[in-house]
């Protein structure tokens, strides 16, 4: 049974059903792709999390976002919300069961069902070597960005098996080509790219599909610490084909698109976002 969910997050709080769905380019009423679908998006408060957040919403669907800090989800619940966008949010740092179930319940709660998870939240806490990295950091970055989805998900399954869902997994370019300096983050990207392919074929009996986003560099706050700027411009001499850094925006009409009707044969997938492509 999930815990009631928590009230008064400082009133902003809106039952997604309620809210109008607004492009914001236009401010014009208008039923998108994804109209009347729900999506939990954890990890999107900032960069490419909220990029997406904003997109599915611009797109239709009423999205619930998180983080792990509550003036952050406050921010940009308020932002996307003077959009016309239908959004609802909660605090969650996925790496806690007692947050994982209150973000199903919340979703619950406000919009009734859950159509589309979308995993963007990932840490980082050590750049380093892996093998100095200790037991304790190890225990860090794969809980959240490895097992945290999967579980996750397993919450929310019973709820999207009803709706034949979609689940996209953000993996990361270090998966493919690791960074020394990146340590354990590379392995754990790593793993998502396994373990996208294992949840499809899992999943695909019951008709929801898992497919996975693999960005490149772009240009988010996690990036600057990631990469640094000597570093970022000898990876972009090396191995960009387009010479820009990625905005996050680059990402999210991907991830639209796999949760659309017109992804309903794709599953399994993990689909690099990152001006290059000959070196895959």
């Amino acid at each position: 049974m999930l815990p009631a969910v928590a009230r008064g997050h400082r009133g902003w709080f809106h039952p997604c059903a309620r809210l109008s769905v607004r492009m914001s380019s236009t401010g014009i009423d208008r039923k998108g792709i994804l109209a009347e679908r729900v999506a939990v998006v954890t990890g999107s408060t900032s960069g490419i999390g909220f990029a997406i957040a904003r997109r599915l919403a611009q797109d239709g669907a009423h999205v619930v976002i998180s983080s792990r800090k509550q003036q952050n989800v406050d921010r940009a619940a308020a932002q996307l919300q003077r959009e016309g966008l239908s959004v609802a949010g909660i605090v969650c740092h996925v790496g806690k069961a007692e947050d994982r179930e209150r973000l199903v319940a919340t979703a619950l709660e406000h919009c009734g069902g859950v159509d589309f998870l979308v995993c963007c939240a990932g840490v980082n806490p050590l750049v380093g070597s892996t093998l100095g990295t200790s037991e304790q950091i190890w225990d860090k970055i794969l809980n959240v960005n490895v097992k945290s989805p999967a579980l996750l998900l397993s919450q929310l399954l019973p709820y999207m098996e009803k709706r034949k869902g979609a689940v996209t997994l953000v993996s990361s370019i270090a998966a493919y080509f690791p960074r020394m300096e990146l340590g354990v983050y590379n392995v754990s990207k790593t793993a998502l790219l396994a373990l996208t392919r294992t949840l499809a074929l899992e999943l695909a009996p019951k008709d929801i599909r898992v497919n996975c986003l693999v960005p490149g560099v772009i240009k988010t706050d996690f990036s600057k610490v990631s990469h640094g700027n000597e570093s970022l411009l000898k990876y972009l001499r090396e191995c960009l084909q387009m010479q820009r850094i990625g905005e996050p925006e680059d990402c999210a009409g991907v991830v639209s698109f796999l949760c659309s009707p017109d992804a309903s044969y794709i599953t399994g997938e993990n689909i690099a976002v990152a001006g290059f492509s000959s070196r895959l």
